[in-house]
Protein backbone atom coordinates (compact mmCIF):
# COMPACT_ATOMS: atom_id res chain seq x y z
CA UNK A 1 0.00 0.00 0.00
CA UNK A 2 2.75 2.40 0.88
CA UNK A 3 4.81 1.58 -2.03
CA UNK A 4 1.37 2.27 -3.71
CA UNK A 5 0.89 5.99 -2.69
CA UNK A 6 5.02 6.70 -3.07
CA UNK A 7 4.67 5.89 -6.69
CA UNK A 8 1.24 7.83 -7.25
CA UNK A 9 3.05 10.70 -5.76
CA UNK A 10 5.78 10.21 -7.77
CA UNK A 11 3.80 9.68 -11.24
CA UNK A 12 1.60 13.34 -10.51
CA UNK A 13 4.95 14.82 -9.31
CA UNK A 14 6.70 13.82 -12.22
CA UNK A 15 3.69 15.11 -14.87
CA UNK A 16 3.87 18.43 -12.85
CA UNK A 17 7.50 19.09 -13.40
CA UNK A 18 7.20 18.03 -16.93
CA UNK A 19 4.31 20.58 -17.41
CA UNK A 20 6.18 23.35 -16.09
CA UNK A 21 9.78 22.45 -17.50
CA UNK A 22 11.48 21.17 -14.71
CA UNK A 23 11.79 21.73 -11.24
CA UNK A 24 15.25 24.44 -11.76
CA UNK A 25 15.92 27.54 -9.94
CA UNK A 26 13.85 29.85 -11.98
CA UNK A 27 10.57 27.71 -10.42
CA UNK A 28 11.95 27.03 -7.18
CA UNK A 29 11.95 30.86 -6.98
CA UNK A 30 8.59 31.88 -8.61
CA UNK A 31 7.03 29.01 -6.45
CA UNK A 32 8.83 30.12 -2.99
CA UNK A 33 7.85 34.14 -3.71
CA UNK A 34 4.50 33.03 -4.42
CA UNK A 35 4.31 31.53 -1.28
CA UNK A 36 5.98 33.88 0.41
CA UNK A 37 3.75 36.96 -0.52
CA UNK A 38 0.74 34.72 0.64
CA UNK A 39 1.84 34.35 3.54
CA UNK A 40 2.80 38.49 4.36
CA UNK A 41 -0.58 38.90 2.54
CA UNK A 42 -1.81 36.99 5.13
CA UNK A 43 0.07 38.75 8.06
CA UNK A 44 -0.97 41.88 6.53
CA UNK A 45 -4.75 41.21 6.33
CA UNK A 46 -4.47 39.98 10.11
CA UNK A 47 -3.25 43.16 10.97
CA UNK A 48 -6.36 44.96 9.39
CA UNK A 49 -3.92 46.90 6.60
CA UNK A 50 -4.49 44.71 3.71
CA UNK A 51 -5.69 46.85 -0.03
CA UNK A 52 -7.33 44.13 -0.87
CA UNK A 53 -11.00 44.37 1.23
CA UNK A 54 -12.52 47.25 1.89
CA UNK A 55 -12.04 47.01 5.67
CA UNK A 56 -8.52 46.45 5.32
CA UNK A 57 -8.83 42.96 7.52
CA UNK A 58 -8.90 39.62 6.43
CA UNK A 59 -11.73 38.19 3.60
CA UNK A 60 -11.48 34.82 2.26
CA UNK A 61 -12.73 35.92 -1.51
CA UNK A 62 -9.51 37.95 -1.64
CA UNK A 63 -7.81 34.94 -0.33
CA UNK A 64 -9.28 32.69 -2.96
CA UNK A 65 -8.61 35.43 -6.03
CA UNK A 66 -5.46 36.05 -4.78
CA UNK A 67 -4.61 31.87 -5.13
CA UNK A 68 -6.07 31.67 -7.79
CA UNK A 69 -3.83 33.96 -9.33
CA UNK A 70 -1.22 32.26 -8.45
CA UNK A 71 -2.36 29.20 -9.98
CA UNK A 72 -2.99 31.35 -13.40
CA UNK A 73 0.88 32.77 -12.94
CA UNK A 74 1.72 28.42 -12.70
CA UNK A 75 -0.45 28.14 -16.10
CA UNK A 76 1.23 31.06 -17.93
CA UNK A 77 4.33 29.14 -16.82
CA UNK A 78 3.36 26.18 -18.71
CA UNK A 79 2.16 28.43 -21.61
CA UNK A 80 5.98 29.35 -21.86
CA UNK A 81 7.13 25.89 -21.47
CA UNK A 82 4.80 25.21 -24.57
CA UNK A 83 6.57 27.69 -26.46
CA UNK A 84 9.62 27.06 -25.63
CA UNK A 85 8.90 23.55 -26.86
CA UNK A 86 7.23 25.60 -30.50
CA UNK A 87 10.15 27.61 -30.98
CA UNK A 88 13.06 24.95 -29.97
CA UNK A 89 14.01 27.77 -27.30
CA UNK A 90 14.59 27.59 -23.44
CA UNK A 91 14.59 31.25 -22.91
CA UNK A 92 10.57 32.02 -22.67
CA UNK A 93 9.86 29.97 -20.18
CA UNK A 94 13.25 31.77 -17.75
CA UNK A 95 12.02 34.93 -18.66
CA UNK A 96 8.45 34.61 -17.70
CA UNK A 97 9.64 32.90 -14.29
CA UNK A 98 12.06 36.04 -13.41
CA UNK A 99 8.57 38.97 -14.57
CA UNK A 100 6.66 36.85 -12.47
CA UNK A 101 8.86 36.54 -9.41
CA UNK A 102 9.79 40.46 -9.66
CA UNK A 103 5.59 41.05 -9.63
CA UNK A 104 5.84 38.50 -6.13
CA UNK A 105 9.05 40.74 -4.95
CA UNK A 106 7.11 43.87 -5.49
CA UNK A 107 3.89 42.55 -3.67
CA UNK A 108 5.68 41.04 -0.76
CA UNK A 109 7.92 44.43 -0.75
CA UNK A 110 4.62 46.25 -0.54
CA UNK A 111 2.75 43.63 2.51
CA UNK A 112 6.44 44.66 4.40
CA UNK A 113 5.84 48.41 3.88
CA UNK A 114 2.36 48.06 4.55
CA UNK A 115 3.55 46.11 7.89
CA UNK A 116 5.75 49.21 8.57
CA UNK A 117 8.82 46.75 7.99
CA UNK A 118 11.40 48.69 6.08
CA UNK A 119 12.97 47.10 3.38
CA UNK A 120 16.59 47.42 2.44
CA UNK A 121 18.39 48.97 -0.42
CA UNK A 122 19.70 45.67 -1.44
CA UNK A 123 15.85 44.69 -2.38
CA UNK A 124 15.24 47.73 -4.52
CA UNK A 125 18.32 46.84 -6.33
CA UNK A 126 18.03 43.50 -7.01
CA UNK A 127 14.37 44.10 -8.14
CA UNK A 128 15.71 46.81 -10.77
CA UNK A 129 18.48 44.11 -11.96
CA UNK A 130 15.50 41.28 -12.26
CA UNK A 131 13.31 43.71 -14.20
CA UNK A 132 16.67 44.49 -16.64
CA UNK A 133 16.72 40.64 -16.92
CA UNK A 134 13.46 39.69 -17.43
CA UNK A 135 13.36 42.78 -20.03
CA UNK A 136 10.60 45.07 -18.42
CA UNK A 137 11.20 48.61 -16.78
CA UNK A 138 7.72 48.56 -15.25
CA UNK A 139 6.05 51.77 -14.62
CA UNK A 140 3.61 50.49 -11.60
CA UNK A 141 6.47 48.70 -9.88
CA UNK A 142 8.38 52.39 -10.45
CA UNK A 143 5.87 54.00 -8.23
CA UNK A 144 5.48 51.43 -5.79
CA UNK A 145 9.09 51.69 -5.22
CA UNK A 146 8.94 55.00 -4.92
CA UNK A 147 6.17 55.00 -2.98
CA UNK A 148 7.75 52.44 -0.26
CA UNK A 149 10.87 54.52 -0.07
CA UNK A 150 9.05 57.89 0.46
CA UNK A 151 7.42 56.17 3.53
CA UNK A 152 10.25 54.24 4.57
CA UNK A 153 11.78 57.76 4.42
CA UNK A 154 9.32 59.14 6.40
CA UNK A 155 9.73 57.14 9.64
CA UNK A 156 13.11 57.21 9.44
CA UNK A 157 12.63 61.26 9.60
Amino acid sequence: MKENICTAIGIIGAFFASLVGGWDSALITLITFMAVDFITGFVTATMGKSKHSVTGKLNSKAGWVGLAKKFSVVMMVVVAVRIDVLLGTTYIRDATCIGFCVNELLSIVENASLMGIPFPDAIKKAIDVLQKKAGRADEEAEEILTEMEENNHDKDV
